[in-house]
């Protein structure tokens, strides 16, 4: 998502977003900062930084006028500036089994951003989970497919069966968890939910580790 785009969207989107401050705290009044800017090393030497989350479709001369209005890099030099990249991923609703595999093909299993999970651990999460199954149908055993109530299982969940005409990839968060039953305090949902897909997870892992 282009980072002007977020920024399009209202004026804390970016605060929610690619310059999140939460856990951050400002060395020079002890408080959380409005929010930041996390650049991150390119290089041994530590002379060239990367500007993380700022995918953009801005001219260069526009992007180097606005990021310079970013406190701290006023007098940057730009050794390369942001573009875009394309992610492709197929239509896994419409194409691939809750296992991961392809419909059309079922010894063909798909993992990582061509199936529409977003991120590093999510696709090392998918890989995991088909690498998994790829193996246990080489070997004649019974596919397994984590638990709908862990953060990998609800991905999994989602990516095969969301709305075919609308499918957009996706990471993991706690909108994707099943609900938990009853009424609950806001400030206590997530921790709930978080236990739950431990246990969960842990059950399942067990039944992993002992071949069933």
């Amino acid at each position: 998502m282009p980072i002007e785009e977020l920024a399009s969207r209202g004026p804390d989107t970016l605060r929610f977003g690619a310059m999140k401050p939460v856990g951050l705290e400002d060395p020079r009044t002890g408080c959380e900062p409005h929010a930041v800017v996390q650049l991150r090393k390119e290089n041994l030497a530590g002379t060239l930084h990367n500007l993380v989350g700022f995918q953009t479709k801005m001219t260069w001369p526009e992007q180097k006028r606005i990021f310079r209005m970013i406190p701290g890099l006023q007098n940057a030099d730009f050794a390369r500036l942001g573009s875009m990249h394309r992610n492709t991923f197929i239509n896994s609703p419409a194409l691939l089994l809750p296992t991961l595999q392809l419909k059309s093909d079922p010894r063909i299993l798909f993992a990582g951003q061509i199936t529409g999970v977003e991120g590093y651990v999510e696709s090392a999460g998918s890989g995991y989970i088909a690498g998994l199954n790829a193996a246990r149908i080489a070997a004649g055993m019974e596919i397994l497919l984590p638990p709908p109530e862990s953060a990998l299982g609800a991905l999994v969940h989602h990516v095969t069966n969301a709305d075919v005409k609308h499918f957009q990839p996706m990471n993991v968060n706690y909108g994707l968890f099943p609900a938990i039953p009853g009424r609950i305090k806001k400030k206590d949902k997530r921790k709930m939910l978080a236990d739950r897909a431990l246990a969960e997870m842990d059950k399942w892992l067990a039944e992993v580790k002992n071949g069933k």
